[in-house]
């Protein structure tokens, strides 16, 4: 069968880029591996789809080359696609710092790009696998369901987290057999392991969270940090593992909005125990184990002031150094891909292949934890839809 076009993944990327070409009268086809459309999207948000964020802009994104996301972010904004979740009449709510989630359900979402795919006489396959991608002159797609041909060929294949839910390297594999370069991948926005000390240490502090500023190579975030069996989490740790290299330490500001001198100095001349001054604004259990690790307790006027300087910088500058990291079963999302010098940033096609696009998390963009990355895939998939 012949098509204007195939799309090779039923993601948040893949509906959007086969919409909108529907839309200009080209014939779609996408094919889905899995039982249905948009599993990455019906798990995220807690179930209820971080659609987007209202803040997205080029400073989110990480790439190889910075400058490659500002042409799709800008043909294409959060406000473009909230018109969209209006139109289907979608309740959706900001939770914090720019974040929007469904009222409801990310099934809303998904049934917006299947109704909006509908209208514009997207054909969908779902379970169906691509066994090989050959170019003599036009695409042909061999699949489990039949062969396609096509002169156009989207890639939106998504990068390697969520193993469980289907995820493989084969947008990377046929960007290599076209002779692009892809750019060595590794999990982002995942959580980080404790190395044996601090297991010993804080490996008993599961479910403890503590508003903190975690800050590598330049980057800075603030949010909670959560403990688990392993290691840290939350979004905090979440945001800066994006900016972790070869292990190297985070520094975690426990006490944010205090001076810790200052406050440790107020109570240098009392007979108050550090653990008791340190549980009115940390969480108890850890500050018992962290002056384990770090600073055994005893009352304020046994310091030195020297040691009252050292506490109080590692209380603002805590260097955590992991051990790696949880790998891709719990990674949000997948760093680097496909190698953007590769690609238009205008239309998303590569510069080798004429009718070959990638698009969405398959390229080397990576947005922040909090809707940034729909946003890209929101993007990334109009601006190839544009152009298909």
């Amino acid at each position: 069968m012949k098509f204007d076009a195939v799309v090779i993944g039923g993601g948040a990327a893949g509906l959007m880029c086969a919409m909108e070409t529907g839309r200009r009268g080209r014939s779609v086809l996408v094919l889905e591996q899995a039982e249905r459309l948009g599993k990455k999207i019906l798990i995220s948000g807690g179930g209820r789809c971080n659609f987007t964020n209202v803040n997205a802009g080029p400073e989110n994104y990480l790439s190889g080359n910075p400058h490659f996301c500002k042409s799709a972010l800008a043909r294409y904004t959060p406000a473009d696609f909230i018109a969209l979740v209006q139109k289907h009449r979608i309740p959706f709510h900001e939770k914090k710092l720019g974040q929007l989630f469904c009222d409801f359900s990310s099934r809303q979402i998904v049934e917006l790009l299947q109704a909006e795919c509908a209208a514009a006489k997207v054909e969908l396959r779902l379970n169906c696998h691509v066994r090989q991608v050959t170019k003599p002159l036009a695409f042909q797609v061999d699949t489990d369901q039949g062969a396609f041909e096509c002169d156009s060929l989207v890639v939106a294949t998504g990068g390697l987290s969520f193993p469980k839910l289907g995820a493989t390297d084969f947008g990377y594999r046929l960007a290599q057999q076209f002779g692009l370069k892809v750019n060595t991948t590794q999990p982002g926005l995942v959580p980080l392991l404790f190395d044996a000390r601090d297991q010993s240490a804080f490996g008993q502090l599961s479910g403890i969270s503590i508003d903190a500023i975690a800050s590598a190579n330049g980057a800075s975030f603030r949010e909670n940090i959560l403990f688990t069996h392993r290691g840290l989490s939350g979004p905090a740790i979440l945001q800066i593992s994006n900016y972790c290299r070869d292990n190297a330490p985070i520094s975690i500001n426990l006490l944010p909005d205090r001076d810790a001198l200052e406050l440790l100095t107020a109570n240098r001349h009392t007979n108050k125990e550090l653990k008791n001054i340190l549980a009115q604004y940390l969480p108890q259990r850890f500050v018992l184990e962290w002056c384990a690790r770090f600073s055994p307790s005893r009352p304020m006027n046994r310091f030195s002031s020297k040691e009252l300087e050292e506490i109080a910088r590692r209380l603002h500058r805590w260097e955590f150094r992991p051990a790696g990291t949880e790998g891709y079963a719990k990674a949000e999302v997948t760093l680097g891909g496909v190698d953007t010098g590769e690609l238009s940033s205008k239309t998303m096609e590569s510069r080798r292949v004429s009718g070959l696009y990638f698009i969405g998390e398959v390229a080397d963009v990576t947005g922040w934890l909090g809707g940034f990355n729909f946003q890209w895939a929101w993007a990334s998939g109009h601006a190839a839809g544009q152009v298909v």
